[in-house]
Parts: C-alpha cells; structure tokens; sequence
C-alpha cells in the first residue's frame, strides 16, 4: 500500500520498496520508480511470508496537485496489488501539509472479490508535519470487508520523525471489530529505519502492543532498493 510521495511512498510504500519525497512544483511533473524488496511490510505488520516483493509507481505533478498509480506483485494472502491515489500538498516555511485519497486494488488472491475494482477499498489521508516530525491520519472510507480493513471503523495514525539518514515510525490501528469474531483489534508497531543512501534502505518492524486476538511474531527485518526512471 502507498501514498503523498513523503507519506505515499510511506503508504504505499509502508511496504518499505519506494522511500522517495515530494516537493510540489509549479511546473508539471512526471516522475517513475522500480523497487524491490525482501518482503512486503504494511504497517508494522509481515505479510509476505519472506516472499520478495516487486514494485513500481508513475506519478504526476502540478503546482502541489499530484495524482499516480503505485503497483506490487502483493503479499501472500491478497496476490497482486495497485493503488491510485490524488491529493495536494504544500509547505509553509518549515510546517507541510498534504490531504490525499488512496484505493487498494487487488486484482487476484483472497481478496479480488470484495477489493478487485477502483473504489471498493479506500482511505482519506491527512498529513501535517514542522521540521522533521509529521502526524498522518489515515480514515478508511469504504470497503467494509476483505482487504486490510474488516469494517468502515478502521483507521491507523501514525507519528514519525527524521534525524538524518534515520528515522522513526509509531503506527497505531484502530479496529472496533471484536477480538473474538476475527483476528482483528487495535495494535501499535515501532519501525526503526536507515537509508544508506537515495536507493537503498535497511527497516526493522515489530509490533509493541496488540490485543489477544493477534499473534505477536519477531520483528521483521526489510531491505528495500528503488531506483528512479528518468
């Protein structure tokens, strides 16, 4: 799943392959990326079994109005993935802001019935940030079953800060559906993350905090290699 290129290619790229930032332009813009990684990462959470994971993303850009189409080879329950998503972003001297719309689309595997076309699964996203902290809200706007998001009450917030080649990510979920009926809840994740340079990436995930009704596993180790296509 991805988003805004700082948070798209976070959400989107929460599956760690793309890492790259956006600035709006006043000129239009369009831009390309290849990825790979070791696996898929979404949110504090493993789900690609150790399966390496393939990635692209084409994106536009105007004067802060962007929109773009992100792809995956997927994960190991949901099979193959594309997402499309538009918003605007702008910075005020060192505070930025951005307001985007995602869809997850997934074509093939598990959930290609209830989250197969445009639309059945998406999110608002608002994101603010100063200096090197942001805050992103992601609210789940439609799609009540298959996919990520069990019920239109889901929503994730996730607070992240840069120091350098570092950074931090702290996610919380936020599932209202019973513990009881599904694996779902509300969970915390921490990932802790060093790009070695513009292309190449090294992420450790794990889960801080879940209700009973998830398993708790190691934490997850992510190598992640995109490149830009000019």
């Amino acid at each position: 799943m991805k988003f805004t290129k700082k948070l798209i290619a976070g959400v989107v790229a929460t599956a760690t392959v793309a890492t790259a930032s956006f600035a709006p332009t006043a000129n239009a813009e369009v831009s390309a990326s290849l990825g790979i990684a070791n696996t898929y990462l979404w949110r504090g959470f493993e789900l690609g079994s150790g399966t390496p994971v393939v990635s692209g993303s084409l994106d536009y850009s105007a004067g802060g109005f962007y929109a773009g189409v992100w792809g995956s080879s997927g994960d190991t329950a949901a099979g193959t993935e594309y997402d499309l998503y538009l918003g605007y972003g702008g910075e005020v001297g060192d505070f930025f802001y951005d307001v985007s719309l995602i869809t997850y689309v997934y074509p093939t595997g598990a959930y290609s019935e209830t989250d197969g076309l445009p639309g059945d699964f998406a999110e608002a996203i608002i994101s603010l940030g100063y200096g090197p902290v942001s805050l992103t809200y992601h609210d789940n706007i439609a799609g009540d079953t298959g996919g990520y998001a069990f019920n239109t009450d889901y929503s994730y917030l996730a607070l992240g800060a840069e120091f350098g080649q570092f950074s931090v990510t702290l996610g919380q979920h936020f599932e209202d559906a019973p513990v009881e009926d599904s694996v779902t809840g509300d969970a915390t994740h921490l990932d802790l993350s060093y790009a070695y340079n513009d292309n190449l990436a090294f992420t450790v995930s794990a889960l801080v905090n879940a209700d009973d009704g998830y398993d708790k596993p190691e934490p997850t180790f992510v190598v992640s290699y995109s490149v830009p296509i000019e």
